[in-house]
């Protein structure tokens, strides 16, 4: 859904500097984007990072929320300069295709009141298998939808806050249920913004580079995202021209700098601060609300956590000492 945007002072852009991030090129792109790969069964995530950085020859990339070696889907992965906020892919929403395997017969009906029950906020210890500190935390299931009872075999559409294991949750259901059940199958349909039609084979990347690179053809442009895809579920301030190489160079933002503001901002709140083309700048905590940066002239509207845009895309327009 489309945040709502205030306009706090009428600026405009000069077309010399910068680029809206739909109008870069494909080694810009490779440079600053994402792709979102369709993790086969078998290797790690890690692995499949590594192959699109074969691919592609690039010095770095790195995956958002792991994938088990057995399980496949949605599997966003950062190119180089977007390695800095794939970070925040690991707590964006998750949804899964599960089937899961009861260990004794149940009554369809308390199967499926049993199954509801865990819609809200749940608690989970990660398994053994994974590469976290396992202690008690707190996670949501937005929704579970049942698709197919197959005898014990139950298919099932899960949507979840980021950070849940599927597998202690159908571990959990079991032993509600008083039988058991275990996680046969799991496929992820979504990342964050990324859905399982997003998704491309390794195979398909590898196609699409050699096509650019031996034939000019750009069919590559529909598999890369911009870097500013990763950002577009945080609330934004728009920044003038004379602030971003500020910012750039670790400057938190100022109110005289801003130029536009989502609503909703409260304190706190992650935030990303963007150009009037729509590039992204840097990730930042608000130290206001969108109705104190609306209201005041002065002050600090943002701590900058995470630079992105690299130095000298925009000229310095900041006295320096």
């Amino acid at each position: 859904m489309k945040k709502k945007r205030l306009i706090k002072e009428n600026a405009e852009t000069n077309p010399f500097f910068g680029k809206e991030p739909r109008r870069r090129s494909v080694e810009e792109l490779i440079k600053n984007g994402v792709v979102v790969i369709d993790k086969p069964n078998g290797p790690t995530s890690h692995q499949v990072s590594a192959w699109v950085k074969k691919i592609l020859h690039i010095k770095k990339a790195g995956h958002g929320g792991t994938l088990d070696p057995n399980v496949t889907g949605t599997l966003p992965v950062a190119l180089q300069n977007a390695t800095k906020v794939i970070g925040l892919m690991h707590g964006a929403d998750k949804e899964y295709i599960c089937v899961m395997r009861l260990n004794g017969d149940v009554n369809e009906k308390k199967l499926r009141e049993t199954i509801k029950s865990f819609i809200g906020r749940i608690w989970q210890i990660p398994p053994k298998e994974a590469a976290v500190k396992r202690v008690r935390r707190e996670r949501k299931i937005h929704y579970i939808n049942i698709i197919e009872i197959d005898g014990r075999d139950v298919l099932f559409k899960v949507g979840c806050e980021g950070g849940t294991y599927i597998r202690v949750l159908c571990k959990d259901i079991g032993k509600k249920l008083g039988v058991g059940a275990y996680m046969k199958e799991l496929r992820r349909t979504k990342s964050g913004v990324f859905e399982e039609k997003d998704a491309i084979i390794l195979q398909d990347l590898l196609d699409a580079y050699i096509f650019w690179k031996e034939d000019g053809n750009e069919i590559i442009r529909k598999y890369i995202h911009p870097v500013e895809t990763l950002l577009s579920h945080l609330p934004s301030v728009i920044i003038k021209d004379s602030a971003v190489d500020a910012i750039c160079h670790g400057a938190n933002l100022s109110l005289p700098g801003v130029a536009q503001v989502d609503v909703g901002i409260k304190r706190g709140n992650l935030i990303a601060i963007k150009t009037l083309k729509g590039e992204a700048v840097a990730i930042a905590e608000a130290l206001m609300t969108t109705r104190q940066i609306m209201e005041n002239d002065r002050g600090i509207v943002a701590d900058i956590k995470r630079v992105i845009m690299p130095r000298g895309i925009y000229p310095p327009m900041w006295k320096r000492r």
